[in-house]
């Protein structure tokens, strides 16, 4: 049995060390992180997106209100205000910040040369300026694309499977982010582009409804903030007009879409977790290479493809990852 005086001094040996944790826990730096999302706060998917990032930062240690402050701005698919919000972001002087898709990452990098940025779900970064090279960054900023530029003969190649009549393809985008390969690889579908910008609804749904006169009809929609704000009015318009329509992310499919290719969305939010962890701990974004998807996933709804009196080829379902019936 412990001898009396053992206990008294091994009590008061806990007792002295539960003040010095106590101090250690409260010497403890609080970093800060901006957040710079293009949607709106109320929209489920920025939400997830968000949630993933900061559960990301909590497997690494880092706990807003502990040892982090985590400041947050909605940009709602307004450039001007996520252009706004970017500059306030900067002179709060954050220890890095965290921007969501390429209009956030262009005002956070037009805000601020010095702080360091991890940007996600951008579709070309080095064609926008972002960073030199995706193996060399180079400058304040890094983090993770969208897609690869070569996903623009994939989905042409899809559209084609489901429709092989087609001759024709309007390419809904933001104007303002290059449309990756298709433009190269279109002739070779022996398919005809038609870009529609989604600056408005008004403009989204005067361009298709021109573009459905025609017969012999497809639809591809690019990555975006854009497109998710609009996603709910493309899912409509496009069926309204009786078009068969590849999306660059599944959960287009699951509100109504046809088919799509491409990433999980909200993997990369997590991964940048990673990467802001590199960098609250003394890496430099100019030495992080910018990275890629690690995977895609094929998503198609047969209910969609009924209503458009599509078959599905069987080797195309045997494909996929997810069938919505």
């Amino acid at each position: 049995m412990m001898r009396r005086r053992e206990f008294i001094s091994l009590l008061g040996g806990a007792a002295a060390a539960w003040p010095f944790a106590a101090r250690a826990q409260q010497g403890e730096r609080m970093r800060r992180i901006g957040v710079l999302m293009p949607l709106a706060e109320d929209d489920p998917e920025g939400q997830s997106r968000l949630r993933a990032f900061v559960q990301g930062l909590q497997q690494l240690g880092w706990t807003d209100g502990r040892n982090l402050r985590i400041d947050i701005r909605w940009g709602a698919g307004d450039a001007e205000r996520i252009r706004r919000y970017a500059a306030e972001l900067a002179a709060l002087a954050p220890d890095v910040v965290l921007s969501a898709a390429s209009a956030s990452t262009a005002a956070a990098i037009e805000a601020t040369r010095t702080v360091p940025i991890v940007f996600v779900n951008v579709a070309d970064p080095v064609g926008a300026g972002y960073v030199n090279s995706l193996a060399r960054p180079g400058g304040n900023a890094t983090g993770f694309i969208l897609y690869e530029y070569s996903l623009g003969a994939k989905w042409l190649e899809l559209l084609k499977e489901l429709a092989p009549q087609m001759t024709r393809t309007a390419v809904i985008r933001d104007p303002t982010i290059p449309a990756g390969a298709l433009q190269s690889v279109a002739p070779s579908f022996g398919v005809e582009l038609s870009p529609v910008n989604m600056l408005d609804a008004g403009e989204i749904e005067r361009a298709l409804a021109a573009f459905a006169r025609s017969p012999n009809g497809g639809v591809i929609l690019t990555g975006s903030a854009l497109a998710l704000i609009h996603r709910h009015l493309i899912i409509t318009l496009v069926a309204r007009h009786k078009l068969p329509a590849v999306y660059y992310s599944r959960h287009f499919v699951t509100s109504g879409g046809l088919i799509s290719y491409g990433p999980d969305s909200i993997d990369p939010h997590r991964r940048a977790a990673g990467y802001v962890d590199r960098i609250l701990k003394g890496e430099k974004p100019a030495d992080l290479p910018v990275q890629a998807p690690t995977k895609y996933e094929l998503a198609i709804n047969l209910k969609t493809a009924r209503t458009l009196g599509l078959d599905v080829p069987a080797t195309l379902l045997a494909r996929a990852d997810e069938v919505i019936d």
